[in-house]
């Protein structure tokens, strides 16, 4: 089968973690002898092709004042970044690069995740040519051009609260988007359902399908992480926005007196700074800054428990179960997707979130009674079996040749 993968960054340029789901399985459909086209955006200013095997990449600079890549990792004023977001709705140089890399390929099939930079033309450039499409939910870039549905204040937006410039935008990218997809895919249960009920993808079959991930490799040992000096781990691994909630963490760590805990925050971004000052004077909080996957991989095996403190509607990320996988138990807020991965106390724990008390009261818990971590890891390690990357790419595959025979019926 020859499958195209339309992502907004891809490896070496990756933001989070629906961009690196995207590379884990254009990497794996290529092994199972697929044919694999990525689509995908160029930070550099050029256009160029990899060819790696049964993996041909094109990159391409998009017709903007910058990347969404470097909106990410540089510093923006406000004007630059009103200018980028408006060039981003909506792109008929993207339209007619896609487009043309679609004819010249000729793929049986086409697989769009979070379609930021590549704009909401990639559903038009890809049904103007009548293929079949399947389109992934990670984030709620459709119903919010922030992708996390938060207020400035700080509330999340509701039907209630949203603001006529977010309606507008909610509707125009409904008009574009709601027709095209196939299958949309719903990386959670949570996700899939607010789209739905703000009346996206009508027509489309709608399929809750988590994210996989690879099982082997790893150390699957059961044994309690406390080392031999008594110091007990708490881990963050993501990008550091506010929404993300590592404040809420940072304010929940502080107070808690024992000198043999410590906290280890992997990521970086905008509100890094914030952060480090929200931590100063505390030795025990280490910033590592942004590693690669691989390197982070060693920080989930050295911690006792890792730590999702989001005040948004996160989707099922694949931080949680890249922690589950070498038995580390997770704690996390009760909110999207969230829950719907981590089970109260049996692989981890769950509070309410931004709500600093609660979350302390489980790190100190957590910290008094840290044999409990033994059942947490290994419940945690059973969890994540059903999430393995060989079967998920099975379901995919089977998801592909549906919207085939969809799109035939829908020509």
């Amino acid at each position: 089968m020859k499958i195209c993968i339309i992502t907004y960054t891809y490896s070496p340029h990756m933001l989070g973690g629906a961009d690196i789901y995207a590379e884990k399985i254009s990497k794996e459909l290529a092994k199972e002898s697929n044919n694999v086209i990525v689509i995908t955006i160029n930070p550099d200013k050029r256009d160029f092709i990899e060819k790696k095997n049964n993996l041909k990449i094109y990159r391409f600079h998009p017709l903007n004042i910058f990347t969404f890549y470097n909106v990410c990792t540089e510093k923006k004023s406000i004007i630059e970044k009103g200018i980028w977001a408006f060039l981003d709705f909506y792109s008929p140089y993207s339209y007619k690069k896609i487009k043309d890399i679609l004819k010249k390929e000729k793929p049986d099939v086409v697989h769009i995740h979070t379609p930021i930079g590549v704009t909401l033309s990639a559903f038009d450039a890809v049904k103007s040519l009548k293929l079949p499409l399947v389109f992934t939910l990670h984030d709620y870039l459709s119903l919010c051009r922030r992708a996390t549905l938060l207020h400035n204040s700080g509330k999340i937006c509701t039907d209630r609260n949203i603001n006529p410039i977010c309606k507008a935008y909610r509707e125009f990218s409904k008009r574009i988007i709601n027709s095209k997809p196939d299958i949309v895919i719903g990386s959670s249960k949570f996700t899939l359902n607010l789209h739905t009920k703000n009346g996206f993808f009508r027509n489309s079959k709608k399929i809750v399908e988590y994210c996989g991930i690879k099982l082997d490799n790893f150390d699957n040992s059961g044994d309690i992480k406390v080392n031999n000096k008594g110091a007990i781990n708490i881990l963050y691994v993501g990008g550091l926005a506010k929404h993300k909630g590592v404040h809420i963490l940072i304010k929940a760590f502080k107070p808690i007196k024992n000198k043999n805990i410590r906290l280890h925050i992997v990521g970086g971004g905008a509100y890094e700074n914030e952060l480090k000052y929200l931590a100063r004077n505390d030795k025990r909080i280490i910033f590592y800054g942004k590693l690669p996957n691989e390197e982070i991989q060693k920080y989930y095996k050295s911690s006792e428990f890792l730590v999702v403190p989001s005040i948004v509607y996160e989707s099922l990320g694949i931080i949680t179960q890249e922690a589950f996988r070498v038995g580390t138990p997770v704690i996390g807020s009760r909110i999207g997707g969230i829950p719907e991965i981590i089970k109260d106390n049996y692989n981890g724990f769950l509070f309410e979130a931004g709500n600093v008390n609660q979350l302390k009261e489980i790190l100190e818990n957590i910290i008094e009674n840290p044999r409990q971590l033994k059942e947490l890891g290994k419940n945690a390690k059973e969890s994540v079996k059903k999430y393995e990357m060989s079967k998920h790419i099975k379901k995919l595959i089977e998801i592909y040749k549906e919207a085939i025979e969809i799109n035939k019926i829908r020509k």
